[in-house]
């Protein structure tokens, strides 16, 4: 009877640390488009924040192939529905205002919204939504959307990983840009 209890202590034992070790590994295994965060204030008290996850080139053709142009589809996570591109990888790219803002010179009220974009290859519509808690873009809804804004992008130097930046900074300004392969996508930001 001893020897069946201890055969059992012995098994449950061995059976909790295999569970717990797989667990282990796989919450802490590396993204491959790793996450990152980016902020700038701007004039007395004005704080913006972006969140997104930076994918890698890694020798691809990036726009107009693996970021298409226009709306993206997909039958396995969206149903067939059409699609703007999540600005990033995995979760949503988000940004988050403090106070509310002009980008582009249309306003846009403080609070957090997922970014979104329409490449194409003379123009980009960048989304702001008031979703901001998704993966990807493909349960994107335009009925939330808080703004869009249309910009013209820019060549830019090499970028190997997806990265996002302010620059032309002033006291009531500044310039967030998507930087990624050789293009800028840039989104000026005015203090109400």
């Amino acid at each position: 009877m001893k020897t069946s209890n201890t055969t059992i202590t012995l098994f449950t034992s061995l059976i909790m640390i295999l569970v717990s070790s797989s667990s282990f590994g796989q919450s802490n295994q590396i993204r491959q488009s790793q996450k990152s965060s980016v902020t700038q204030y701007v004039g007395v008290d004005t704080q913006i924040t972006i969140n997104y996850s930076r994918p890698a080139v890694k020798g691809r053709v990036v726009w107009g192939n693996l970021v298409p142009y226009g709306l993206g589809t997909s039958e396995r996570y969206a149903g067939g529905k059409p699609f703007p591109w999540r600005a990033g990888a995995n979760e949503n790219t988000t940004i988050e205002l403090n106070n509310d803002v002009k980008i582009e010179g249309s306003a846009l009220p403080a609070g957090k919204y997922s970014i979104h974009m329409i490449p194409s290859k003379t123009d980009w519509i960048i989304i702001f939504n008031k979703n901001n808690n998704q993966w990807g873009s493909f349960s994107y809804d335009e009925s939330a959307d808080a703004l869009r804004v249309t910009v013209t992008p820019v060549q830019g130097p090499f970028e190997e990983l997806l990265t996002y930046r302010f620059g032309s900074i002033t006291d009531n300004s500044v310039v967030g840009f998507l930087h990624w392969e050789k293009l800028k996508i840039p989104f000026q930001i005015t203090l109400n």
